[in-house]
């Protein structure tokens, strides 16, 4: 354990828990090497450079940053607080957020007014699951 940004003991989680955990809480993201990962699906540069400045935003404003690696059509997103060398509630968190903004679409949301990108070719540019 060490100290987090709040001064609490932040707790690294052992393998079982985070992999419960990311069943339960995060089914698109998966332990890899000690991190938790995410790979998000894009139709193009422009897409991959729209998802990186998202998580990129999310993960200043949170003060807790994630490694990225990126190519055409897709980015990875790796999260593991570097302190106490392993997965943390921060980690968590951020990748629900993270998850809530990338995976957010305006026209399957009852509860905004807003369309949502067009089905048309020309103007996708993330591949949303399901």
């Amino acid at each position: 354990m060490a100290d987090g940004q709040n001064g609490e003991k932040e707790y690294a989680y052992p393998e079982d828990e985070i992999r419960r955990r990311l069943e339960a809480e995060l089914p698109h993201w998966y332990l890899e090497d000690g991190w938790i990962k995410r790979r998000y699906r894009t139709q193009s540069w422009k897409g991959t450079l729209m998802v990186i400045g998202a998580v990129g935003h999310l993960a200043e404003a949170a003060f807790h940053h994630p490694d990225l690696e990126a190519s055409y059509a897709f980015v990875i997103v790796k999260l593991a607080t570097h302190r106490v060398k392993g997965v943390t509630d921060s980690d968590f968190d951020l990748a629900k957020k993270i998850e809530e903004v990338i995976q957010w679409q305006p026209g399957k949301d009852p509860d905004t007014p807003l369309s949502g990108t067009p089905d048309d070719a020309r103007f996708k540019y993330i591949k949303y699951d399901g």
